[in-house]
């Protein structure tokens, strides 16, 4: 079964962006939303790894602009997009 998993909170000052990347199948679909996309900083290890990903990679769109952050690689959602992502993957993992 597909899983969604919601990442929010920042990779650089908490460990659950590590352990969800541990857990992520190839079918599954990873949206960093808050904080967590502070991953997406151009050079850094995080953004590496994120980008090597076999899984589909989101992005809150508002989230991104609000930090400057425009990476092409990663698909770039709002807020009724993830509501059908939701919808979309048979379950859906937020890492509180």
């Amino acid at each position: 079964m597909a899983t969604l998993h919601v990442v929010s909170s920042s990779p650089f000052t908490d460990s659950r962006l590590s352990s969800c990347l541990r857990t992520l199948g190839p079918d599954d679909g990873l949206l960093l939303c808050g904080e967590a996309v502070q991953g997406l900083r151009t050079g850094s290890p995080v953004a590496q790894r994120l980008h090597e990903l076999s899984a589909q990679l989101y992005a809150l769109s508002e989230d991104c602009q609000a930090r400057g952050l425009l990476d092409p690689a990663v698909r770039r959602v709002d807020y009724p997009a993830f509501v059908e992502l939701s919808l979309a993957y048979d379950r859906v993992n937020t890492w509180l």
